[in-house]
């Protein structure tokens, strides 16, 4: 189960392999990168380096989580 928070938030993608289908996702003014699954994408399918996105955070199991990406 997880804790979906209602707040919108803008970052950029680290890195993303389209193959797997997972990738991370860094907050602006923050370090500390996100997880996220192709599942979770709006909008488009796959994401690239350095690309602007917003987003959701959950609370997965044991670790934050992007859902609701959009480019």
């Amino acid at each position: 189960m997880t804790s979906l928070m209602e707040e919108r938030i803008n970052g950029y993608v680290q890195w993303f392999n389209r193959k797997q289908g997972y990738g991370f996702v860094v907050p602006y003014g923050q370090l500390d990168a996100v997880f996220v699954r192709r599942e979770d994408l709006e909008e488009c399918s796959t994401l690239s380096e350095g690309q602007q996105v917003s987003f959701v955070l959950a609370l997965g199991l044991g670790r934050f989580e992007a859902r609701k990406v959009r480019p």
